[in-house]
Formats: C-alpha cells, structure tokens, sequence
C-alpha cells in the first residue's frame, strides 16, 4: 500500500522534538512501469473528499492509477479523440477525451426497455409520488439554545398564548402579528405551503401529526426557540403515472447500467496490468461512484 505522509513533528515523553527528513518519500506506486508520483496525488488530492486524510490519500492515488489505465489502453488502441466543449466554454483536456472515447467505444450499456421500466416503477412505487403539502402558520418566542433564561420567557408566553387562541380560535393570525419574532409575523405567521425537508425535524414532527384545523397543543421547541403551529390545510401527494417517469427511469437504468459495466471494465484492465504499491479493482473507479 502506498506509505501516507505525516507532517506532524512527533516528541518524545520529555516534550524533546525529533528531527525528520522534511522531504517526502516517493510512494512507489507503478502502473505497467509508469510511475505515479507524489506530486500528482498531492495535486489530485483536493478532488477526493474522505473522512481522514489517509483515505483522501488513497483515494487520489487509485483514480490516477485507474486514469493512467485506462490512458494506457487508448494509447494501445491508438485513439486520438477530438476534445469537446461544454455550454459553459470548458473544454476536455486532450487525455479526457481519450478515456471518454475508449469507454464509448469498449463498453457497452443496453437500452433499458418498456417491461424494464414498467417493472421497477412497480417495485418502487413510494419513489414516484408529488410530495404531501401543508399549508402552515406558525407563532414563534424566540430563543437560542445558548440563552436558557430566554428560551424559559419564549416557553411561558408560548403556552399563554395557546390558552388565549384557544378561547379564540380566529385570532391566530393577530396573535401571530403581535407576538411572534420571524418575519412571518407580518403575514398573520404565515408560512405558505411547505413540504417534508423545509423546516427542522422537531418542526416538522408535531406538524405532520396535526389535523387540518388543529393547533399545536403545546410550545414546540427548535434550536430557534418555542412554537405555536397551526395546520391550515393538508394536500396528500399523490402517485404519478407511469408514463410521466418512464423516460426518468430509463436513464436511472442505464446509468446504473453504465457504472456497473466500466467497473467491469476497469477491473479487467486491472487484472492485466502489473500495479505495484496499491491494490485496484472496478469498484475503486471514481467513474463509478
């Protein structure tokens, strides 16, 4: 495996600094006797996010391995590609457009057909559904986190306020007005229709339980403080045709269908080539991810 390089400086018990060779060492990564150096995985390094920088490491490492494979191959194919230019005016580099006309050409993805589609649209039904609508308003008592004695005053008044709306239920939208702290206030707490993901989940857990017409029966706590929500209207999402995701689902298909046969392809690749200092197989293929 390919040796990762520490820049830390490590001390012994007595606090006393030891003294390394601040050049660092070649990783000795081979592809078919072409080396990959250092200097590129450190350059390529930034395009790999991971949880540690050893994975970040490795990462690069293997998708310059699999780059250089796959370049070896055009290269043996004798291809020369044209570079193309996106609509944004960026142009492929001359060794992109290889590896693009090599896996054009060597692998082949079959078109996903109508009994295809039809059978995962039935499989995955709950994928293919509007979303749920709730058109809410809300009152809030703001209070950080971080301000105890604040988010205790927001508590209180929250609570009162509910009493007071309860007794009055068409004054929601002029309590809002008086006493709420988010810019809603000026629309009588009016939050417009929201959908699941657009509020936090401790908002969203008490909404998506209420009736249409109900009111929170108690403040609801967020990081942002104490809420008072209200349940307008609800508008059930429902199931969408198979002809409106049919040509979604084909391309998800085929997509699939692509990364699995260049993994494939890759790993042949792989296992003909001799690579010495990392272990490389499909899966490892950023083109696959």
């Amino acid at each position: 495996m390919a040796t990762l390089i520490d820049n830390t400086m490590p001390k012994l018990a007595s606090g006393e600094t030891v003294k390394v060779d601040p050049k660092p060492k070649s990783p000795e990564i081979f592809v078919n006797g072409v080396e990959i150096t250092l200097e590129a995985i450190q350059q390529e390094v930034q395009n790999h996010e991971a949880d540690t920088a050893k994975d970040a490491y490795l990462s690069a490492a293997r998708a310059l391995v699999i780059r250089e494979l796959l370049l070896q191959k055009a290269n043996a194919l004798g291809l020369d590609a044209e570079p193309m230019e996106d609509a944004q005016g960026r142009r492929e580099t001359d060794e992109d457009a290889k590896v693009r006309q090599l896996l054009e050409q060597e692998v082949d993805v079959p078109r996903a057909g109508e009994e295809e589609c039809q059978r995962y649209f039935d499989q995955h039904r709950d994928k293919f559904s509007s979303e749920t609508i709730y058109e809410t308003r809300h009152i809030l008592l703001a209070g950080a986190l971080e301000d105890p004695v604040a988010r205790r005053k927001g508590m209180v008044k929250a609570a009162q306020i509910i009493e007071s709306i309860k007794k009055n239920p068409e004054r929601f939208s002029e309590f809002a007005r008086e006493f709420s702290q988010c810019p809603s206030a000026k629309e009588g707490g009016n939050l417009g229709q929201l959908t699941k993901g657009q509020t936090v989940p401790e908002f969203e857990t008490v909404l998506f339980e209420l009736e249409e017409g109900q009111m929170s029966p108690t403040p609801v706590p967020t990081p942002f403080g104490y809420h008072i929500i209200q349940l307008d209207r609800k508008i059930e999402g429902r199931q969408l045709p198979f002809d409106h995701v049919k040509a979604k689902i084909a391309a998800f298909l085929e997509a699939s269908s692509w990364s699995r046969a260049v993994a494939q392809y890759i790993g042949i690749l792989a296992g003909e080539a001799k690579i010495k200092g990392i272990q490389i197989d499909g899966a490892d293929s950023p083109l696959v991810q």
